[in-house]
């Protein structure tokens, strides 16, 4: 066969996709192990950065994590991890959103009251570094620590994340969005709000017709 004839080459070139696709496909098959492994992890990681564990001192996080999670709770389509942490009991609710380029999401870890914020874990896909992307920092997370995500009659109102001078409104407890990131705290703000309806059933125990609008 003439290797300048247009009928080589397209032989050619189908045979260079089917070893190519060949290819791939076997690493794929041979690597999706050790990337699940990677990303429960990294999910492991994450619920303990919420639960307030500093994994940068703990030499095998995934084994802190068997340790102190006790359960799982299905709630709808998602579900709570039930944690003992110094001996209390910690709800840890999986959060997810949309910032300005792209998504964002976290954990929340309640008390054992399912009201009080022990701590919070944010991520994200491609904020602004410097602006968004702080989302991430103990410093804007701090700020939730000790928030109520419910108000004095027992309704969930979440945390409002609004400028500063902004106010939330009656009953609702707020943080300070971060300065030059509107958007991004915006996404966060919707993001508490929305999700936490997802997991009402949970956090109202069956009590959720008593503050029905």
């Amino acid at each position: 066969m003439k290797t300048d004839s247009n009928v080589y080459t397209i032989i050619y070139a189908t045979v260079l996709v089917v070893i190519v696709a060949v290819a791939l496909a076997v690493v794929s098959q041979v690597l999706s192990p050790r990337q699940q492994a990677n990303a429960l992890l990294d999910k492991q990681k994450q619920i303990l950065v919420a639960l307030n564990q500093d994994i940068d001192a703990v030499a095998n996080p995934a084994a802190l994590y068997k340790e102190l999670c006790q359960d799982t709770i299905a709630c709808g389509n998602t579900e709570v991890y039930v944690f003992n942490v110094d001996s209390a009991t910690k709800y840890v609710l999986r959060l997810h959103g949309q910032g300005l380029w792209g998504g964002i999401g976290g954990y929340l870890a309640l008390n054992d009251d399912k009201n009080t914020v022990f701590g919070i874990n944010f991520n994200h896909e491609s904020e602004t570094p410097g602006l968004g992307a702080e989302i991430v920092t103990e410093k804007f997370r701090s700020q939730f620590v000790g928030k109520h995500i419910k108000d004095a009659t027992g309704a969930i109102r979440s945390i409002a994340v609004l400028k500063v001078g902004k106010s939330a409104e009656e009953g609702q407890e707020q943080v300070d969005a971060y300065a030059g990131a509107t958007i991004t705290s915006t996404g966060v703000n919707d993001m508490l709000a929305t999700n936490l309806e997802e997991y009402r059933e949970f956090l109202m125990e069956g009590k959720e017709a008593d503050y029905a609008e």
